[in-house]
């Protein structure tokens, strides 16, 4: 879909809102765009779960940000970083806001969806800037059905009153609008491809306009380093940064602003460019901006011969040195007697007629601190040895404890020796009952007998055995 620059946050929240039951991948070009983006929309309020995830999430958050999506019908606007890796199913929608980089990246972004014998569809929104990249998709997969479309302009919301008010009301918010409007166009200066990605094709007007549609009430100010031959993405980083500054070329956005006005600069958005343009070409490459001369036109007190020599004049780090000719001021103390105290003399004390360090004193200071240690040693050692004391002392008892406690059950499992001897003796005896004691003189009787006739039969035996 061919969308113009300040009309793509319009179309993605029209299309959000046509498709509120399905779930929705967003890709975007920088982390800054995904922030403001979900920031932005979830104030708004489409009436569907966003999220959001980048590259500076924790690998914890992430895992559990693709968990919620997987699992319910959302909205997830996201940078390069889910374009492969991730098997998500039910993918309804891939929409990718920003043109990819290349065909490769556009195949894996839309791989997102129809994962699996499941159906998925796909959209893009390309400026009229980049129309080659339709082209080159058009070359690369012929068997990928790829269908233009014209947005129908009386169907889109416009949204950019809505997103001005957010930001008044969060002004936080307008930094991070800032940062995404450079983030953006820095991504298209940095692309290797230049045929698609030309940021001179763009005017001062689209910009302005795509400024406005974030909410904007200022275009930020621009200046990227501009060079004779293209230079990739990845070459950017080998090339010195001292060749560069030499070969630069200040491209200005929305030059109504002040020309020296610093652009909202941080560190992601010092891509090799300086923030403001110097004339003097004999300046220092090693030198810190702060040691940069200012720009000699802001003062026309000063004469041309006076510019010309502080522009010649090479800067250096010198060491501050105290003027000892310079004017004092013309404040004047005076004492209790009216006579006039010299400035450095009221800094300090009067000396006497004495000495200013009194031994005496100090000797004194110590020996009452002396004193006063010698007292707390004694203090502490009796606490000390009262310490030890208690501990001796309880110690003691507890022995005596153990003690008296053994002692006491050894002598009751012995017993007393008599009670243990007479119970000896009273075991190998038998023991016989009597009913009463009437029966006494009837059982020894029948003793006798019993007696007389064992005697009569052992008799009788005895005559037996001497036959």
């Amino acid at each position: 879909m061919i969308v113009p620059l300040e009309q793509k946050l319009n179309m993605l929240w029209s299309f959000i809102k046509r498709h509120l039951k399905s779930k929705i991948l967003v890709f975007l070009s920088s982390v800054k765009q995904v922030k403001f983006v979900y920031e932005i929309f979830k104030k708004l309020r489409p009436g569907i779960p966003l999220k959001c995830m980048h590259g500076r999430m924790k690998y914890e958050v992430q895992q559990a940000i693709v968990a919620e999506f997987s699992e319910s019908t959302s909205v997830l606007f996201s940078t390069d970083i889910f374009s492969r890796g991730l098997d998500i199913g039910n993918v309804d929608w891939v929409v990718q806001v920003d043109c990819p980089e290349s065909v490769a990246l556009y195949i894996h972004r839309v791989g997102r969806t129809a994962r699996y014998n499941k159906k998925g569809k796909s959209l893009i929104f390309l400026c009229p800037e980049e129309e080659r990249m339709l082209e080159k998709l058009k070359a690369t997969e012929s068997k990928i059905p790829i269908n233009v479309r014209k947005p129908k302009v009386e169907q889109l919301e416009q949204i950019s009153q809505n997103v001005a008010a957010v930001l008044v009301k969060f002004p936080n918010l307008q930094q991070l609008g800032k940062r995404a409007f450079v983030t953006y166009l820095k991504s298209v200066y940095l692309q290797g491809d230049k045929e698609v990605f030309d940021l001179s094709r763009f005017s001062a007007e689209s910009f302005a306009a795509y400024a406005s549609s974030l909410g904007l009430p200022v275009t930020p100010k621009i200046r990227f380093v501009s060079h004779k031959k293209n230079v990739s993405k990845k070459d950017m980083k080998d090339i010195d940064v001292k060749q560069m500054k030499h070969k630069a070329e200040v491209i200005e956005i929305n030059p109504q602003v002040n020309r020296y006005m610093l652009a909202d600069d941080g560190p992601d958005d010092d891509i090799l460019y300086p923030k403001k343009p110097n004339t003097d070409a004999n300046i220092y490459d090693g030198l810190d901006d702060i040691l940069s001369p200012k720009v000699p036109g802001t003062d026309t007190h000063m004469e041309p011969e006076k510019i010309d020599e502080l522009a010649a004049r090479p800067l250096k780090k010198k060491k501050l040195k105290i003027n000892m000719h310079r004017p004092v001021g013309t404040r004047v103390k005076y004492d209790d007697e009216g006579n006039a105290i010299d400035p450095l003399a009221s800094l300090a004390e009067e000396v006497g007629p004495e000495d200013v360090i009194h031994k005496d004193k100090i000797l004194q200071r110590y020996a009452e601190m002396l004193r006063e240690m010698q007292e707390d040693d004694k203090e502490d050692k009796a606490q000390h040895k009262k310490s030890l004391h208690e501990k001796k002392f309880e110690k003691k008892m507890k022995l005596k404890r153990r003690r008296q406690e053994e002692t006491d059950a050894v002598s009751d499992d012995s017993g007393s020796e008599p009670d243990r001897n007479q119970n000896m003796s009273s075991k190998g005896k038998k023991k016989y009952f009597n009913n009463s004691d009437d029966d006494e003189g009837g059982d020894a009787a029948k003793g006798r007998d019993l007696l007389a006739q064992q005697e009569a039969l052992a008799l009788k035996l005895l005559g037996k055995m001497h036959d």
